[in-house]
């Protein structure tokens, strides 16, 4: 008898105190994880994805799932616990996986009967297996793969594809890790740490695969190794494709790398200025952002024709309260099309939640990343926590008003300029309900 997998991606709650499900206003990514899981499943599995963005999750169907696979990031994880509580009701096994499994796997262990911690690809089936015959551990720990080479083709086919709209966006990914050392991120440690790239052959096999014309690699660093993210650009020449990445900013003075982006197809690069200040950019371990280049680098975006998004994080300790002030003229002046503004995480692993755990200067340590929106959850040295997320709010609304708008983005002829167009227009909405700001590249 063929045995049925229901594989969840569970959306989160608009609000801490409410059960009103956040449904996407925009077409989301087509997401990755999902049909990836379902490649990795056993041929005798009968698999059904559910991507709670764009479908509600039903716990009455006939015949129910003898599995229930829920994949989770912490600010998915209250909603994955309720979803996993109410199949687990209905006598339904549940495994858990995804970055939140990685880094609280005690807790997610509570909600589910197995907890997989790592790369799923030497796991997964074993815990398929153990979940039909009755005998799951409680967690399952994977060891780092060695190698990305062979990963199987996503299995895209299962998805509710007419949902995500008629132009669809194909999340993929072409690395795993973050070369980068930055005091307060905690992308580098998920997964064992460290930085590997998939063969580039097989990455463009991933892209025809999705019959898309438009592609958002999901990598936390897609230029992380120059010499292959060069070779991979030289191979998507011929595809014609429209793309989306993130990387460093010290790329986007590199003439050579940013010509053949061009050229490949880039249509958007997001990248983590995160301060207009040397000091503060040293005291989070990102030396390699160079203030006195900015212009520069932005200058050379611009004239690519490029759109890119910049992201920036306040609640440093060397920072005044000048710096919103400052940081918003430096946007209006270089007339930046996006910008993502948050407020410094403690991030369970990284080396700032240890240096705010031994200073005491942690806030709502159990709330840490679960709700959308900003909040602070340090204790600031220039100002409260209720004033920080005030500041941070007030420069959200004054970047996204039509005054600065209109100032800052060139008229919606091109790809890249409607796609600034697009991503401001819904951050304006969101910004005026200051509960619901949230980064999103989905226009992209």
């Amino acid at each position: 008898m063929r045995k049925r997998l229901l594989i969840i991606q569970p959306s989160h709650y608009l609000s801490k105190g409410t059960h009103t499900v956040l449904k996407s206003r925009m077409k989301p990514l087509v997401p990755l994880t999902l049909p990836y899981l379902a490649a990795l499943t056993p041929q005798d599995w009968d698999v059904t994805l559910a991507d709670e963005q764009i479908q509600e999750i039903n716990f009455h169907s006939r015949p129910k799932p003898d599995v229930v696979a829920i994949t989770t990031w912490t600010i998915h994880s209250i909603r994955a616990y309720d979803i996993a509580d109410e199949f687990r009701r209905r006598g339904v096994a549940v495994i858990m996986g995804g970055p939140h499994a990685w880094f609280d796997p005690q807790e997610a262990a509570q909600h589910c009967d197995a907890v997989g911690v790592g790369e799923g690809e030497s796991i997964w089936a074993r815990m398929l297996e153990d979940a039909c015959v009755g005998r799951l551990q409680k967690v399952y720990r994977a060891p780092q793969m060695p190698s990305l080479a062979g990963l199987p083709l996503p299995r895209w086919d299962l998805l509710e594809l007419h949902k995500y709209g008629p132009f669809k966006t194909y999340s993929l990914m072409s690395s795993r890790g973050c070369p980068m050392q930055c005091d307060f991120c905690s992308e580098r440690l998920y997964l064992g740490g460290g930085y590997r790239v998939r063969p580039t052959t097989e990455v463009i096999e991933d892209i025809k695969h999705t019959r898309s014309k438009s592609i958002f690699f999901g990598d936390s660093d897609f230029g992380g190794k120059r010499v292959r993210a060069m070779e991979l650009m030289e191979a998507m020449i011929p595809l014609r494709v429209r793309w989306s990445a993130l990387w460093t900013s010290n790329l986007c003075n590199d003439a050579e790398f940013m010509d053949l982006a061009k050229r490949s197809g880039l249509l958007h690069v997001n990248i983590g200025i995160e301060s207009i200040n040397e000091e503060t950019l040293k005291e989070m371990n990102k030396k390699f952002n160079k203030v006195n280049r900015y212009t520069e680098l932005l200058r050379n975006l611009r004239k690519r024709g490029i759109s890119y998004s910049l992201n920036f994080i306040f609640g440093w300790d060397n920072e005044t309260p000048d710096v919103f002030r400052s940081t918003l003229h430096f946007l209006l002046e270089e007339k930046v099309p996006v910008a993502y503004f948050n407020i410094l995480t403690p991030e369970k692993g990284t080396m700032f939640y240890e240096r705010m755990k031994n200073e005491d200067r942690i806030l709502k340590l159990d709330e840490i990343g679960r709700w959308p929106g900003h909040t602070c959850y340090i204790k600031p040295r220039y100002c409260t926590a209720e004033e920080m997320v005030n500041e941070v709010q007030h420069i959200y609304r004054e970047f996204y008003s039509w005054k600065s708008i209109v100032k800052r983005l060139p008229l919606p002829v091109t790809g890249a300029n409607i796609a600034s167009w697009v991503i401001n227009l819904s951050q304006r909405r969101m910004a005026r309900l200051s509960g619901e700001v949230n980064n999103n590249f989905d226009a992209f």
